[in-house]
């Protein structure tokens, strides 16, 4: 990386452009540019931003922007691959510690509380409201039964016959 920013400055230089007048042309921040320049890739947070700003300094310098897309990436991945197993295993613990940490100390403005629903009052409202829905039909149809016809015939005894 570092010979990248050294090349990208140099041409920058080359070009008779500063660092400043470079900046407010691609509306970056000037530390950004002089960032790349001195090969500090630590002062950005993602090295997607840094890929795009590289890619797009490249442009305005009138370099091909592929190739010096494709130096970054060999200083990539040549960076990336030296990270041995235990680095990364040793950073995936401190970063579970620290997670526990932040979980175990909680303020009581900022705790969470989860609120517990009762179940069993729900299931024994809605049983007792089938029940007396149940009951309600019930009485409503014993109301409502139309007398037998015996009642019509009150009176009438058998021996009775008209001709």
């Amino acid at each position: 990386m570092k010979e990248l920013g050294e090349y990208l400055q140099d041409v920058r230089r080359n070009n008779g452009v500063s660092l400043e007048e470079a900046a407010s042309d691609l509306k970056v921040d000037e530390l950004l540019l002089e960032n790349i320049e001195s090969a500090n890739i630590r002062a950005f947070k993602d090295i997607y931003s840094l890929k795009d700003l590289i890619k797009e300094y490249a442009k305005y310098l009138g370099l091909d922007p592929l190739k010096v897309q494709e130096e970054f990436n060999d200083f990539l991945f040549e960076h990336t691959s030296k990270i041995s197993l235990d680095d990364i295993m040793a950073a995936k613990k401190k970063k579970e510690r620290e997670e526990e940490d932040t979980k175990k100390i909680q303020s009581p403005y900022t705790k969470e509380y989860k609120r517990k629903i009762k179940k069993w009052p729900i299931v024994l409202f809605g049983i007792s409201f089938v029940l007396a829905i149940i009951i309600s039909v019930v009485v409503i149809k014993t109301i409502n039964r139309e007398p037998a016809i015996s009642s019509e015939l009150k009176g009438v005894n058998w021996y009775e016959y008209t001709y």
